[in-house]
């Protein structure tokens, strides 16, 4: 249940359908809620007898000069239980999973990964374990999405926690580059892909949490890929795979460790070509990647990018170059599903 303190202040009968939550700040409180708005990814609004106010994704946050606290909008739960209640109230608040799902607290895995939309680095998928013990320690610390965590410094400071907490239970599947174009030659589904990385830490994890009994995903393609990729070990494990799958503990766990095993892989890249290796699909990457290929040659791009985004065309077209400059498996693009490699 919610802290009685909290309970006469809130404007929602039922957490899972509320779109408004109102909370009263003491100074430190809004002195944080300030300065999680000034620094977040949100935009300044302003809106008469408030001390600030913002629009963040899916919601408006407004602190009035009374300390009231006013979080509304169909994202406004995320927003309060991914920044509101760790990074300003600094406790947990909300609550409410434990009564609505109670399997939320059974031990349980939980799977997530990063670098799917990024040109450079590997795909990384983590798997952590949970149960009830854990997941009150996660949200003791703050444990989220690490899509809300802005910093990358923090994501990784909190991968390190989380790796503390969890000493052995949890396991990290890093496919580097030349492995991903490999499979994507192969496969030609990135849906693939994922249900093979996220079969494999399945599998990794099972071998240190043998009793475990179920794992959960966010919705990434139909169920029956990670099936079908497990192994006799993982063949016997429960599969759930869930919209925001992210607002369970041990899929928000797994989200950070694969998030900081990227960052990690990006920074030895990095060190290894003597750059200093960005992140995404923008202008800069297409820079640096083309500065990669006039100082190695086509082939380095097998190496270090997911060949099979469009930005290899231009990188490549960029110095004079094409596809055909590159060994069979990059050559492959998600328009050539149906063809054979170098065909």
């Amino acid at each position: 249940m919610w802290p009685k303190s909290w309970q006469a202040k809130n404007s929602y009968s039922h957490p899972m359908s509320t779109t408004s939550f109102t909370y009263k700040l003491d100074a430190g409180q809004q002195e944080r809620l300030i300065r999680v708005l000034r620094q977040g990814n949100v935009r300044p609004v302003e809106m008469p007898y408030t001390r600030i106010a913002a629009d963040a994704e899916g919601c408006r946050i407004a602190l009035y000069t009374s300390g009231k606290c006013l979080v509304q909008g169909k994202g406004a739960q995320d927003w309060v239980l991914y920044n509101l209640e760790p990074l300003v109230l600094q406790q947990a608040g909300l609550g409410y999973e434990e009564e609505l799902d109670p399997a939320v607290h059974d031990p349980h895995m939980g799977i997530d990964e990063s670098g799917k939309g990024d040109f450079f680095g590997p795909m990384v998928i983590a798997a952590a374990y949970v149960n009830k013990p854990l997941a009150k320690t996660f949200a003791q610390n703050g444990v989220r999405d690490s899509k809300t965590v802005s910093s990358d410094r923090k994501a990784e400071e909190m991968a390190r926690e989380i790796r503390k907490i969890l000493q052995e239970r949890y396991a990290v599947v890093t496919i580097g580059p030349r492995a991903y174009n490999r499979l994507y030659a192969k496969m030609r589904s990135v849906n693939a892909i994922l249900a093979w990385g996220h079969a494999r830490a399945i599998e990794n994890l099972l071998e240190k949490v043998p009793d475990c009994p179920r794992a959960l995903s966010d919705q990434f393609g139909p169920k029956s890929q990670v099936e079908k990729a497990l192994l006799r070990n993982g063949r016997s494990i429960t599969l759930e795979q869930r919209p925001k799958a992210e607002s369970d503990p041990g899929v928000a766990a797994a989200s950070i460790l694969a998030r900081a095993g990227f960052l990690a892989a990006l920074r030895r890249l990095g060190e290894q070509y003597e750059i200093n290796v960005p992140k995404g699909a923008s202008d800069r990457v297409r820079t640096v990647a083309g500065e990669l290929v006039a100082a190695h040659g086509p082939e380095v791009l097998l190496d270090t990018v997911k060949c099979h985004f469009r930005t290899t065309d231009a990188v490549l077209e960029a110095v004079g170059q094409t596809r055909d400059a590159l060994p069979p498996e990059g050559r492959v693009t998600s328009k050539q599903s149906n063809r054979k490699w170098g065909k």
